[in-house]
């Protein structure tokens, strides 16, 4: 009884987490008060080399790193797995978002 409780829990909390993606673990925003709002930023998992090369301080060999290291579930990912350095995740970070398939 007490694991279905807990698999029904996970799975009715799942969706909701991804509202908080721009955020660290102490909830805290990854972004600047600045930054665009999410539906201007450039998708990681979905944009051309093209689009990405529009963001601000990103350069060609950049942007195909990330489209040659995809999937990702959020923005922290590129750090995470070595696609950037801390200084090109610190110039972009504002501008990118890691939107996922609806299935």
């Amino acid at each position: 009884m007490d694991l279905t409780v807990a698999i029904l829990f996970i799975s009715l909390s799942r969706p909701a987490l991804g509202r908080y993606q721009d955020r660290d673990q102490s909830g805290i925003a990854k972004t600047s008060a600045n930054a665009p709002p999410s539906e201007a930023r450039v998708d990681l998992n979905h944009a051309t080399i093209a689009e990405l090369e529009r963001i601000p301080g990103l350069q060609h060999t950049w942007a195909g790193r990330i489209v040659r290291f995809r999937p990702y579930r959020t923005k922290q990912d590129l750090m995470e797995k070595g696609v950037v350095n801390s200084e090109v995740y610190d110039r972009i970070k504002d501008f990118v978002i890691a939107h996922h398939d609806r299935q």
